[in-house]
């Protein structure tokens, strides 16, 4: 079984998958102040309780965008079992052509996340992954990643929104019955929800006029499955894209 494991700002992902299929996934909370040991400890409890003999796991693979914490997790999968993880990065074999200026400048989540959907779903393609920011990147009909675009992410808007002005709340991110609301708390989730869903429309049929042809879209994150039902746009949501970029990188270099 290969343990995969997608560290972003907000969020690390870890995965458990087995000839390609999802095990489990887990989710926990980005901790800068964590040590590889409190990470080992952690991992270690999140297969205890899933029932997964360490064992078992013959592989190990970590995306992350997070570079003080890489090298602390990559530590704390070798003590928890005895697995050093392959790395996503430079040197790294993934399939993808990338055609922007600086290819060292494009994040592993963007990488893994534009290898599943090329491979699963075929270029060309876009891939939106909503997290702490919103990435929308454009994988073109030879293959080529070509880059996309970073927009602020539901709860990074909620927060400048919250912070800025004194008289709107923290509130839970949800879609409200209509789109036009008298209620603060409803016109807050409007705008997120709704606000959200426009503007990757927006984006879709922006990127589609910018290639000159229609691409796939698939969507993936902690966020999507709140916001894509709401586009118009006829998108895939994948929940475990980038679980499953992670294991076709892994059998690529292995």
């Amino acid at each position: 079984m290969l343990l995969a494991i997608d560290m972003g700002n907000t969020n690390i992902e870890f995965g458990l998958l087995n000839n390609g299929k999802t095990v489990f996934s887990e989710r926990v909370k980005t901790d800068l102040e964590k040590t590889a040991t409190e990470y080992a400890v952690l991992l270690h409890t999140i297969l205890e309780i899933r029932g997964i003999d360490a064992s078992l796991i013959d592989g190990a693979i970590i995306s992350s965008v997070v570079p003080p914490l890489t090298t602390p997790l990559k530590n704390a999968v070798k003590t928890a079992t005895g697995i050093t993880p392959l790395i996503v990065g430079p040197g790294i074999k993934t399939g993808l052509k990338v055609k922007v200026g600086d290819p060292k400048e494009v994040g592993a989540d963007l990488v893994v996340g534009s290898v599943a959907g090329m491979q699963i779903y075929g270029a060309p393609l876009i891939v939106i992954d909503m997290g702490t920011a919103t990435t929308a990147v454009v994988v073109d009909k030879d293959n080529c990643f070509l880059g996309g675009a970073v927009i602020p992410g539901a709860v990074v808007s909620l927060n400048a929104l919250s912070n800025s002005a004194s008289k709107l709340p923290m509130i839970d991110i949800a879609a409200p019955k209509k789109v036009i609301n008298g209620g603060t708390v409803e016109a807050m989730q409007s705008g997120l929800v709704y606000g959200q869903a426009s503007l990757l429309d927006g984006m879709i049929r922006k990127m589609n006029r910018e290639m000159g042809y229609e691409m796939k879209v698939v969507a993936t994150g902690g966020l999507a499955r709140l916001i894509v039902p709401y586009c118009e746009s006829d998108i895939i949501l994948d929940n475990d894209l980038m679980l499953k970029g992670l294991d076709i990188i892994y059998k690529m270099n292995n």
